[in-house]
């Protein structure tokens, strides 16, 4: 996977596609995505032209291999994020938006783990990530900072805070997974008391604590470092 930034396509040189095939551009991106997050690493562009419902020869003829492929998601993922955090930046009300940002941050990537993990599977991959997060970090000190401005959170919080949370919560979700899939919204809610400068009474938590025989397999889950057999080591 190169390390360098996607260099947007020249419209001089990369006429709008037609119709259907940009339809069917979208069905390979949309297969691809789906196969990744059941299966990782051991997906071929064959596997995804099937999955598809295209011929083989369509998807080499737009992604002539993997790495293209996995590239152009992953810049879709970039870009859906940041449309996220600029729609919560806008929000009328700064909780709200906070609030909202974080929960589609995590719902979105409980849909896509089998990108994320192809992702940082490699140097290159762990590079791209860096530089989204210094992309995206303005746009977090923004959505911060009129949260702080409106009474909603306490002053002492700041956006490098916003981006440990996404770490600490995308833990919980990568390690619960198969055991609880939507726990993660119950240590967010408790994280988000923690970040609420407002004095109302908070509401319930929006999920059930785990039982006593999930918490030692959500623990093993996180030593293992990703989902037990979803994702097969990279290939050498």
């Amino acid at each position: 996977m190169t390390a360098g930034p996607t260099t947007p396509p020249d419209p001089a040189t990369h006429p709008p596609l037609r119709k259907d095939a940009e339809r069917n551009r979208r069905r390979i991106l949309d297969a691809a995505r789906e196969l990744f997050a059941q299966r990782g690493l051991g997906v071929t562009l064959n596997d995804i032209a099937h999955h598809a419902g295209v011929g083989v020869g369509t998807v080499y003829r737009r992604f002539p291999d993997k790495t293209v492929l996995i590239e152009t998601l992953f810049d879709e993922s970039l870009e859906d994020i940041a449309n996220r955090l600029r729609a919560a930046a806008e929000d009328p009300d700064p909780w709200h938006g906070l609030v909202t940002f974080l929960e589609g941050q995590f719902e979105a990537q409980a849909m896509d783990q089998g990108l994320k993990e192809l992702v940082t599977a490699t140097p290159e991959g762990i590079a791209r990530v860096a530089r989204l997060r210094d992309q995206l970090l303005p746009l977090s000190e923004s959505l911060i900072q009129r949260a702080k401005q409106s009474g909603a959170i306490h002053d002492d919080i700041a956006a490098t805070d916003l981006a440990i949370v996404q770490l600490m919560i995308a833990s919980v979700l990568d390690a619960a997974h198969e055991v609880e899939p939507e726990i993660w919204r119950r240590y967010l809610a408790i994280i988000l008391r923690g970040f609420s400068a407002r004095s109302e009474e908070p509401g319930r938590l929006p999920v059930g604590p785990l039982g006593d025989d999930q918490v030692p397999r959500v623990m093993t889950n996180h030593k293992l470092g990703a989902r037990p057999g979803a994702f097969p080591p990279p290939p050498r």
